[in-house]
């Protein structure tokens, strides 16, 4: 009688024993502790708000990074934001999150970088400016400027297809 043997398994990306790729390693540039200053244009007819914060960028296991935020809302009070972003060797996309204590919407990204390897653009979608409830796509551009700063630009795509950008923040290292 012939003895069975088990199917040979192929390691998965997606498995338990997952590596650090080279798109993790652009992400852990991120690490650290942040100060950041942000602007806020939700309406264009009106002078943008300032805002200030703090955040701090940590490794999980070498394969997300999460961004724990605390600033000013334009009305003043302080909001809790966190970010997760990872590395999708399957998708071959970056892949994560945005919550924040001030929204019940949980934004989900799916993102490149451009060919300069300086610049992230997450996709996502979101409710639009209107109480109709719609969603509309957005974008988050994170741009890497220095080793000690880096931006974070938001925008909206509109009716007219055009992209309009509404918060713009500076994060500088604090240590």
């Amino acid at each position: 009688m012939a003895e069975a043997t088990a199917p040979e398994s192929k390691p998965d990306e997606a498995s338990m024993s997952a590596k650090p790729q080279e798109e993790h390693d652009w992400l852990h540039r991120l690490i650290g502790d942040w100060g950041f200053e942000g602007e806020c244009i939700m309406d264009p007819s009106e002078p943008p708000t300032k805002s200030v914060g703090e955040a701090t960028v940590r490794s999980l296991d070498g394969l997300w990074i999460l961004c724990e935020g605390v600033g000013d809302a334009p009305d003043g009070v302080p909001v809790n934001s966190l970010i997760t972003l990872g590395y999708d060797p399957q998708k071959k996309r970056f892949v994560g999150s945005f919550i924040a204590g001030c929204m019940t919407h949980l934004w989900t990204y799916e993102g490149t970088l451009d060919q300069t390897g300086k610049v992230l653009t997450l996709d996502t979608e979101g409710p639009g400016f209107s109480d109709d409830g719609a969603l509309v796509p957005y974008q988050d551009v994170i741009e890497i400027e220095s080793n000690d700063h880096w931006t974070m630009k938001s925008r909206m795509r509109g009716e007219d297809g055009q992209w309009f950008q509404f918060v713009t923040a500076h994060y500088r290292r604090k240590t």
